[in-house]
């Protein structure tokens, strides 16, 4: 085994346009891990990540799960990808409502990139808005003792500091995405739950040496994880295959079609893309009111706070609606029929046309439900392990499926990199397909 991981890796090496790819996206990925620890001018980060880790408890675990650390010590990367992966929202619910953004997303590339400049310049938006929020919150928190010198030159230099910060990270996800391996936004995120692995691991054995925890607690941990983790990888490789039968027909003096084939639909076809978007939506709000020093705004805060009902059912509905949104987006059953229907397919026993397309959309309909289940489950994990099981530390399946997910995607590119050239892969006889992040 460990042979063929050596022969694999040696492999590799051999491709110079995959080693190139790989050494730049670990170089990117290098420069966004030191950037989340450069201090923001202005704030005494040791005396506020203390405060936070104190006082903010699942919170601002949940939310610093993103950010790499970077938040609770309010470092230069404190906002991390979060304004982009809002704007990103933002503009595909514009995208299905806004008729002249529908022509756009409809034009191919070319409308691709005009949505990509907008999604940028949205990003801006909301970076300087959540960077004001927090230099306002900064200066009224605990009597100002985080900000040795409070004012507008204060207010400026965290301002244009995270929001040129959170502007370089998206830089650093697309060029990732454009000249490295994998999808660029996705490893930004991936790149921080890893780096918080080893601390977890390593507080973990100081408590179980001190007595906070029990033997039996870690066991249930493991045996839990490696249930998640098997769950996962079964269900983000499975599918629904929906047979499909060409009819013969004459094409000049050659008989072509009558073979038989199948789409493959994915039971998760959303991916990471609804944990990652509704933790997006209810960050926002929660961390502004821990900032501010106003009673019913920390009250709205404290209801959306991890453990509470209202922002369990919440996350759960807003995973729900970004798995069937996103789907919608992805897969048009109306576009598939068409296409079967241009090609002399059918689906045995259906009518082509309406029929197709109902069908369609009733078996999309089932496996994306299934699919919007399956997310919910792993994603509300960290709710039992915190409150039910007192785990001493943020935990989660969202943190698991993304790590997973982004997993396959990059080992997928790369075996489609080595396949491409005829070297031995590294998933060898079993092909796992990847997911678009």
């Amino acid at each position: 085994m460990l042979a063929r991981i050596l022969h694999t890796f040696e492999n590799i090496g051999k491709i110079s346009e995959l080693r190139q790819r790989i050494l730049f996206t670990i170089g990117m990925l290098a420069v966004y891990r030191i950037g989340a620890y450069i201090p923001t001018p202005g704030v005494n980060g040791n005396a506020l990540s203390q405060f936070l880790h104190q006082n903010g408890g699942a919170l601002i675990g949940f939310f610093d799960m993103f950010s790499g650390g970077a938040l609770s010590r309010l470092t230069i990367f404190a906002l991390g990808i979060m304004p982009y992966i809002s704007a990103s929202i933002i503009l595909q619910l514009l995208t299905v409502v806004h008729p002249t953004l529908q022509a756009m997303a409809k034009e191919g590339e070319r409308g691709r990139k005009i949505i990509t400049r907008y999604t940028r310049y949205l990003t801006v938006v909301i970076a300087l808005v959540q960077s004001f929020g927090i230099a306002l919150g900064l200066e009224g928190m605990n009597n100002g003792q985080f900000v040795p010198h409070p004012g507008w030159s204060f207010r400026f230099i965290v301002v244009i500091t995270l929001t040129a910060a959170t502007t370089f990270v998206m830089w650093i996800g697309e060029q990732i995405t454009e000249r490295g391996v994998g999808n660029g936004i996705s490893l930004i995120i991936f790149s921080g739950i890893i780096a918080r692995l080893p601390a977890a691991i390593i507080n973990t054995y100081k408590l179980y040496n001190q007595g906070e925890i029990s033997g039996f607690l870690i066991l249930a941990l493991i045996v839990m994880v490696f249930l998640i983790v098997s769950s996962i990888v079964f269900i983000e490789t499975a599918r629904r295959k929906i047979p499909i039968q060409y009819a013969k027909r004459l094409v000049g003096n050659k008989m072509m079609g009558g073979q038989s084939t199948h789409i493959p639909f994915k039971i998760n076809t959303a991916g990471v893309i609804p944990p990652i978007f509704a933790s997006s939506l209810i960050s926002f709000p929660a961390i502004i009111a821990g900032f501010v020093s106003v009673p019913w705004i920390q009250s709205f805060g404290k209801s959306l706070s991890p453990g509470s009902f209202s922002y369990t059912g919440l996350y759960v509905l807003l995973i729900v609606f970004f798995c069937f949104f996103y789907t919608a987006v992805v897969l048009n059953p109306t576009d598939i029929a068409e296409n079967m229907q241009k090609y002399g397919g059918y689906i045995p026993g259906v009518r082509p046309g309406q029929k197709t397309v109902e069908y369609l959309y009733r078996v999309m309909n089932r496996i994306t439900f299934v699919g919007a289940l399956y997310l919910s489950i792993v994603c509300v994990i960290p709710e039992l392990l915190i409150y039910q099981l007192h785990v001493p530390f943020y935990f989660g399946g969202t943190s698991l499926l993304i790590v997973i997910g982004v997993s396959l995607d990059t080992a997928q590119q790369i075996e489609s990199y080595m396949m491409s050239r005829n070297y031995e892969g590294i998933l060898k006889k079993t092909r796992i397909k990847g997911r678009t992040a």
